[in-house]
């Protein structure tokens, strides 16, 4: 039986997994290894703050997704495919790994985030693009 998420080295765990599924991943993983060429020892470290801080509300993360995700899409374009994809090989990989309330929380937050982070950059593109 799988554990859940319970401790820092559990999400170290998840987030290591997922970002291996990433750089491999044809439809998102040339956003990583090409447009942003990701420095991982850096952008690893972020990423267990910002889960830790999402699942157990550690107050670890500071930063702001969005505005680095807005960023991203001016320089190549994301898509609902993008974000489609994103939360399959998330949400995959909390389901290999562990089970219990805080891996449910974790795909519940992912899919909140995804969607959150289409609506905003959808909006705010539309928004440009219309003509007054």
């Amino acid at each position: 039986m799988k554990k859940d998420i319970e401790t820092i080295t559990d999400i170290q765990l998840l987030v290591n997994a997922f970002y291996e599924k990433v750089k491999a991943d044809k439809t998102i993983g040339y956003i990583f290894n090409d447009v942003v060429k990701v420095n991982w020892e850096k952008h690893l470290p972020v990423m267990y703050n910002f889960w830790e801080n999402t699942l157990f509300f550690t107050g670890t993360y500071e930063g702001n997704p969005m505005e680095l995700h807005k960023q991203l899409h001016r320089l190549t374009p994301l898509t609902a495919a993008h974000f489609k994809e994103w939360t399959l090989l998330f949400t995959s990989t909390v389901d290999e790994l562990f089970s219990g309330t805080k891996a449910e929380l974790a795909k519940q937050r992912a899919l909140s985030i995804a969607t959150i982070m289409q609506v905003k950059i959808f909006t705010d593109q539309s928004s440009r693009d219309t003509i007054f």
